[in-house]
């Protein structure tokens, strides 16, 4: 394997089994620092990329996989143990999480050009990011359009706002948005994941003398998945938020001034009517909402996307910019993205380095067509709404730098294209 960087190059093994480690000398003759740890003690860990043998029992703390690799900042292989159920759900969270997955036991030449590529795609990634990630609220769909224009309202303003949205959809982006936008943009923007810690960990790191409430002090708090915030925990925050005031246990209080933002995947009214969340905690949360539409509701924005994605990862690799096959741009509006723009450009980093110098397939993205279905879903209108709404969003898949040619190609004038567009949302 060729080395991409003469730096040294990290690789953190994350559960290996016996197998994994009997490779590892073969992996270190290749040049990669390797370290192992348990998936508990990998938060801490620091590497380039990431290596993750995948066991069934991971499928059941997802949430902790999910958190260990966005808060990365890097790539993530999987490899799949044979006795791991291979189905459609653990497939698609393959697809979104991870640059690729391999099964055990190892090809080890596959492995070893995975690791080269994904290594060299997150040198970009990371450079990409401190380009900007307020790029990935591009966009020209009306969804987005009102958010960016909530967001102009809500920055300035000193009041909390609960982010609702899928997984993948943005919620950090938005919040970090919020606070560039706010007074406070010299202060400190302090995240903390309320769902992956056991209480005892989470209260101190929330509220000790070094805790996040102490840290954001003059600045922004961002609970990500306040959802998951413990019981327990829940009216303390209340109570510090109320008062402005942080009491430590040896008697010490300390003054805050911290604007709380926060993020749910959940109806928090739903939580308190079930007796988990508390309600004067949501009730304060909920003063401003900002909700974000899943990417496969906004499916105009979604060719754009893909197309920032692989300019930006072709500008820095210095590479002649890439493009998509007609049956990427057909698999790409067709495919329900479970995993938002997260997802997308996971896919299309993926696509990028697999591709080379030929266009981006479908195949490269880990995507296919979906099979027509022939089971009747409606009346006539309901199939003719379905068909113009198809066919708006493969012209702006194909055409969304020129819409007069979109127009053009779905026989219709320009003004009649923008009300198609008004009509079903996608502008």
């Amino acid at each position: 394997m060729e080395a991409t960087s003469s730096a040294p190059r990290r690789l953190l093994l994350v559960d290996p089994c016996d197998h994994c480690r009997r490779i590892l000398p073969h992996l270190e003759e290749a040049g990669w620092t390797v370290s192992s740890q348990n998936l508990d003690q990998a938060l801490a860990a620091s590497y380039d990329i990431g290596l993750l043998r995948l066991r069934g029992d991971h499928l059941e703390r997802a949430e902790g996989i999910k958190h260990l690799i966005s808060r990365s900042g890097t790539e993530w292989i999987a490899l799949i143990d044979p006795l791991t159920d291979t189905g459609a759900g653990v497939d698609e969270f393959i697809g979104e999480w991870f640059f690729d997955a391999v099964p055990l036991p190892v090809d080890l030449p596959r492995l070893q050009g995975l690791l080269g590529r994904a290594f060299g795609i997150a040198r970009l990634r990371g450079i990409g990011n401190r380009r900007g990630d307020q790029n990935e609220l591009l966009g020209q769909s009306r969804p987005l359009r009102d958010l960016r224009k909530q967001l102009a309202r809500l920055g300035p303003c000193e009041k909390p706002v609960l982010i609702v949205g899928e997984s993948g959809s943005g919620k950090e982006l938005v919040a970090r948005t919020l606070h560039r936008m706010s007074r406070r943009v010299a202060g400190p923007f302090v995240s903390f994941n309320c769902g992956v810690l056991p209480e005892v960990e989470t209260a101190n790191l929330l509220f000790g003398h070094q805790g996040k409430l102490a840290s954001a002090n003059g600045g922004t708090l961002f609970l990500d998945a306040v959802h998951e915030l413990p019981p327990g925990q829940q009216e303390r925050l209340l109570s510090c938020l109320r008062s402005k005031t942080l009491r430590h246990a040896d008697g010490e209080v300390l003054s805050l001034d911290v604007r709380v933002l926060a993020s749910t995947r959940e109806e928090l009214s739903d939580l308190v009517e079930q007796g988990t969340f508390h309600p004067g905690l949501c009730q304060w949360l909920e003063q401003n909402r900002l909700q974000i539409t899943p990417l496969r509701k906004r499916q105009g924005d979604i060719a754009l996307l893909a197309g920032y994605f692989v300019d930006l990862y072709s500008l820095e690799a210095g590479r002649r910019p890439s493009h998509f096959s007609e049956e990427a741009l057909a698999a790409m509006v067709r495919h329900r993205w479970p995993g938002n723009v997260r997802e997308l450009a996971s896919r299309v980093r993926r696509g990028y380095a697999l591709a080379e110098n030929g266009p981006i397939e479908a195949d490269d993205l880990g995507l296919q067509s979906a099979p027509v279905d022939g089971t009747l879903l409606g009346t006539l209108e309901d199939y003719k709404r379905r068909a113009e709404y198809q066919a708006l969003c493969d012209a702006l898949a194909h055409y969304s730098s020129n819409l007069s040619h979109a127009a053009k190609v779905l026989g219709v004038s320009r003004p009649t294209f923008y009300r198609l567009l008004h009509k079903h949302q996608l502008l």
